[in-house]
């Protein structure tokens, strides 16, 4: 990894979208941080498209696309459970009513829900990781559901760093178990991921630039940023010509094979925002 101020600057005037990791990337002990905040939407009001794209479940990025716990994150979009499911605002209210009031501009209206699974084939799958969860918990001590799981819709989440602790070698033998099930797995900084189908990050933010601008992102990645922390986000750093992690991925270093091209010299949040100042600035000297 290189230090991020080695990042030439017609490549960072070249970028016009950036993905990025929520949990400890954007976040430091499950809040965002206000400099990574301001940095979203300093990077859409220069007309960027940003897309957080994280493990965690569809429930519970909600909140923070609706406004419903306080003003609405400023993105285009939120991919959740590694790919399988995201959430696109509604277009801007200009609906009022007969006297005269709006809704609050920190206020959507109902986002739409889009996944790359049929109602049919999750169905299916949530009965068949129903009981593998009930299996992993009974044969793993002490291993249990991430607090999330009622919000998730597609995956399977096993907590192993964020409310509990557990050995390298209980990671280990809870994915040994998935992948017995034909399940496809992936690790983030905090929990163990299971999930039925070809989903990781990568696959979900091709398929959400379709969905949502009609590209290719496999064709525009000279255009893209991807800023992440972890294991789940190997996929994004072997497949985007310009990637960063920010400082606190070093502790992942000896388990990742694809690392990013860059790394922050500030940890999470403030990682983030230098990267988002490291674009704006190579734009102010168009």
């Amino acid at each position: 990894m290189k230090p991020l101020a080695q990042w030439p600057v017609d490549s960072r005037r070249a970028i016009r979208g950036v993905f990025t990791d929520i949990d400890d990337t954007l976040t430091h002990d499950g809040h965002i941080a206000p400099e990574a905040l301001q940095a979203l939407g300093d990077l859409k009001a220069a007309g960027l498209t940003v897309i957080p794209i994280t493990g965690r479940p569809i429930g519970w990025c909600e909140p923070f696309m609706a406004g419903t716990d306080g003003a609405a994150w400023p993105v285009d979009a939120m991919v959740a459970e590694n790919g399988a499911v995201a959430f696109v605002p509604g277009a801007a209210n200009s609906i009022t009513s007969q006297i005269g009031l709006q809704r609050p501009p920190t206020m959507r209206n109902a986002l739409s829900k889009r996944y790359q699974q049929s109602t049919e084939v999750r169905t299916a799958n949530r009965l068949h990781m129903d009981a593998i969860a009930a299996q992993v918990c009974a044969e793993v001590q002490g291993m249990e559901l991430s607090r999330d799981s009622t919000g998730r819709e597609t995956d399977l989440a096993f907590d192993y760093a964020e409310f509990a602790q557990h050995a390298p070698e209980t990671v280990q033998r809870v994915l040994a178990l998935l992948q017995s099930h034909g399940m496809q797995t992936t690790v983030s900084s905090i929990h163990i991921h299971g999930c039925f189908g070809e989903f990781n990050k990568w696959t979900g933010a091709c398929w959400i630039v379709r969905e949502l601008l009609g590209r290719d992102l496999s064709a525009d990645l000279d255009q893209w940023v991807f800023v992440g922390d972890s294991g789940n986000d190997q996929a994004m750093f072997q497949h985007f010509t310009h990637s960063a992690g920010v400082a606190n991925i070093t502790r992942f270093v000896p388990q990742l094979s694809h690392l990013p091209t860059y790394v922050t010299p500030s940890a999470r949040g403030a990682g983030f925002a230098e990267v988002a100042q490291a674009i704006l600035a190579a734009k102010d000297h168009d």
